[in-house]
């Protein structure tokens, strides 16, 4: 109902002064279905309201021409982005009702499309009116009709409008395509409340391809609007400074699994004004910088990981050296000895640092240790086993000095000499590892410990908790190592 100035309620309803107006117009809801119409709407499409309300437009007035097209992109513009457009002219038949004779009439027309808002705020419709011209057109065909230019002539300022407004919609059309496929993520916000009313395709595969536009973001993204969003966007749509932000790190919604995701993302706000300079939206961009953030992240805990393991190799050459020197008999010796542990060594780097020192197959390092003796000589047998950097350096140097003793005084300083190396899990007990040579000299118990003995023993208790069980014989000599496993593997690198 209409107000007096006093106050007072007229006697006059808002659907009536609709229903009362002299030229058509009519309201469409973004699916083009008809929700109202005017008695001058029903007069020129010559059906009732009846035979309107709830149909679509499209399939009461069929058209797949240019025509068509043109009337329907101009609906979806005003719905997409709440701003008015034009139809200067267009010619658009109607199919006459069978009372009237049937068929198809031929008509022109000139419409004004406005975005218009439903009870809750965020539902669109579009309210058409329109102006007959098709008189107009008819009296341009009709030369023989001299005193009727002024009219000819509005018709061709109405054509040419049409023809500007087309080259108008094909540029902004363009530059829309370009915003939609750039690399990097845009949106538009409206009004206070940040309503979306533009995402391109970046924007949506961050947020999951969740329904967006013409919905506000406390509603399309509530898990953002908890973590300080809503008080930057309101900031800037009150004042109107831009916001910027570097590698910022946000919880988004993975929409397929439902669990939040770590992003880091640049980006920033920036205030959107009419011609006027007043503040009608925010405007977003920025790019995903995830992949980058995590990548550098890793670098970090990969170098520092790798001064971590160099200062530990230092160490380990400082003790083979010392050690080496001191139990060796003659400086050959000596010399042979390093160099022989420090290849072990350095074999066991070269295959972390193909992993990028994550990790190893406890296979793959025993490989490695046997690989320049006979393969027929060797068996191996047992289930894969991951281990940790660290583990996989001790147990380098564990194998290396088991196949040395082998070459010096076992199995493999024959010819006929074989070894097998099993492996495998116990619960409760850990890896269970077993070095058993056969078809060399009968194995003798030494006197004393040798370096070599003492650095198996060393790793094994002292690095993994384990046990080192020898046995000498008659058939060759062969051991039993039990060792934790979860110090054999606990200790990877997680980025």
């Amino acid at each position: 109902m209409l107000k007096r100035n006093d106050g007072r309620d007229c006697a006059i309803d808002f659907g009536d002064i609709f229903d009362g107006l002299p030229s058509p117009h009519m309201v469409l809801d973004r699916n083009h279905c008809y929700v109202a119409v005017n008695k001058a709407y029903e007069k020129v499409v010559m059906r009732g309201r009846d035979e309107l309300i709830g149909r679509n437009l499209f399939d009461l007035f069929p058209n797949d021409g240019e025509s068509g097209q043109r009337l329907r992109d101009s609906f979806d513009r005003v719905i997409e982005t709440g701003e008015a457009d034009t139809l200067a002219y267009i010619p658009y038949d109607i199919p006459r009702p069978p009372e009237k004779g049937g068929g198809m009439e031929q008509r022109y027309w000139t419409a004004v499309h406005t975005p218009v808002s439903g009870k809750s705020g965020t539902d669109r419709y579009v309210m058409q009116n329109t102006v007959d011209v098709t008189d107009i057109v008819r009296l341009r065909q009709a030369a023989s009709l001299p005193f009727r230019r002024a009219e000819t002539q509005l018709l061709e300022r109405a054509r040419e409008a049409e023809e500007q407004h087309k080259a108008l919609m094909s540029e902004s059309a363009e530059f829309r395509r370009l915003f939609q496929l750039a690399p990097g993520f845009f949106a538009v916000l409206t009004g206070p409340d940040h309503v979306f009313t533009f995402a391109n395709d970046a924007y949506m595969r961050l947020v999951g391809e969740r329904q967006l536009i013409g919905k506000p973001v406390r509603e399309a993204m509530p898990e953002v609007s908890e973590q300080g969003i809503m008080d930057l966007l309101d900031e800037v749509y009150r004042t109107g400074t831009q916001y910027q932000a570097e590698s910022r790190r946000l919880m988004i919604r993975n929409t397929e699994t439902n669990e939040l995701q770590e992003t880091f993302l640049d980006f920033s706000y920036d205030a959107i004004r009419d011609t006027k300079g007043n503040i009608t939206g925010v405007f977003v961009q920025g790019s995903d910088r995830t992949e980058d953030v995590k990548r550098q992240h890793r670098q970090r805990l990969l170098l520092a990981e790798l001064n971590h393991r160099v200062k530990n190799t230092l160490a380990s050459v400082q003790s083979i050296v010392s050690q080496t020197l001191r139990s060796a008999p003659d400086p050959a010796t000596a010399r042979h000895d390093i160099g022989a542990r420090l290849a072990a060594l350095s074999k066991a780097h070269n295959l972390l640092s193909a992993q990028e020192w994550t990790s190893t197959d406890l296979c793959e390092i025993i490989e490695q240790e046997v690989s320049v003796f006979d393969p027929e000589r060797i068996s191996l047998d047992g289930p894969r086993f991951t281990l940790s950097p660290k583990a996989s350096i001790s147990l380098a140097m564990l194998v290396h000095e088991l196949s040395t003793n082998a070459v010096k005084y076992g199995a493999l300083s024959s010819d006929a000499g074989h070894v097998t190396v099993r492996w495998h899990e116990e619960p409760e007990v850990g890896l269970k590892l077993t070095w058993r040579e056969s078809g060399g000299p009968p194995a003798v118990q030494p006197d004393g410990k040798g370096f070599g003995t003492r650095l198996i023993q060393s790793i094994v208790s002292g690095e993994f908790g384990g046990t080192f069980e020898p046995s000498f014989s008659e058939q060759g000599f062969s051991c039993i190592i039990t060792l934790e496993a979860a110090l054999l593997s606990g200790a990877k690198v997680r980025i």
